[in-house]
């Protein structure tokens, strides 16, 4: 077989893009006071990847997360950043198309978890599927199946009854509940302790290696490093 054959089909069972970020930077405040947190940044990850970013605390890495789940917006440089999701420029989209865009090709899971307050775990659950394209009947099911897969035993407590291993249960089910291609987990183990933190790791890998998520994790524990097969430092992303 020639070479250039080869080349071929390896290009042909290339995975898609789930991201790609491309001379992204974020300057936050104005002025004099304005503080650098992230300088052309650019990073490509194919669906199915698991990524981490390691860094210390305030070094940027929430930042970025929040840069692609188009929470806040780059600062303008010399070279249009972009912020490529599922085939979708986050930083060309505004309003309520972010808003669905959003909904339907990123999963979040946040440091302190972020579930709705006086809303039960199935309720948590099913909002993620409000600006999704899966049929309104279906969320409900959906919703239980998800939390009775992740070992919720009672989908009608509050986050307040649940235990913190509990609530960051709940939180993986509503990241994945509507299959997005990317999920990004922003220091998912920093309120756990050491036996807890590996078991939450095993299960949002296992969650989105079932679902062919790509995960992108940031966190500021070296630790974390060994579980991922891509891993660097935000200074290892800055654009060429």
């Amino acid at each position: 077989m020639n070479a250039r054959l080869v080349v071929t089909e390896e290009r042909a069972i290339e995975r898609p893009i789930a991201i790609a970020v491309q001379d992204v930077s974020k300057v936050h405040g104005r002025g004099k006071d304005g503080v650098l947190a992230l300088d052309r940044i650019g990073l490509t990850i194919r669906r199915g990847e698991f990524v981490c970013v390691v860094g210390a605390s305030g070094c940027g890495k929430s930042t970025l997360l929040h840069l692609i789940a188009g929470l806040i917006d780059p600062t303008p440089g010399p070279t249009p950043a972009e912020i490529v999701v599922a085939g979708q420029d986050m930083a060309k989209l505004r309003g309520a198309k972010r808003d669905l865009h959003r909904g339907r090709s990123i999963g979040m899971i946040f440091q302190t978890f972020n579930l709705l307050h006086g809303f039960s775990a199935h309720e948590n659950v099913m909002a993620a599927m409000m600006f999704s394209a899966i049929p309104k009947g279906e969320h409900a099911g959906r919703a239980t199946a998800l939390l009775t897969r992740l070992g919720i035993e009672r989908p009608g407590a509050k986050p307040e009854q649940l235990s913190v291993g509990q609530q960051q249960r709940v939180a993986v089910a509503r990241a994945v509940a509507c299959d997005p291609p990317l999920v990004l987990a922003d220091e998912p183990t920093a309120s756990l302790d050491p036996e807890n933190s590996a078991a939450a790791m095993d299960l949002i890998q296992a969650v989105c290696r079932e679902k062919n998520a790509s995960l992108l994790c940031v966190s500021h524990d070296p630790a974390m490093r060994e579980r991922f097969e891509r891993r660097m430092s935000l200074d290892e992303l800055k654009s060429a």
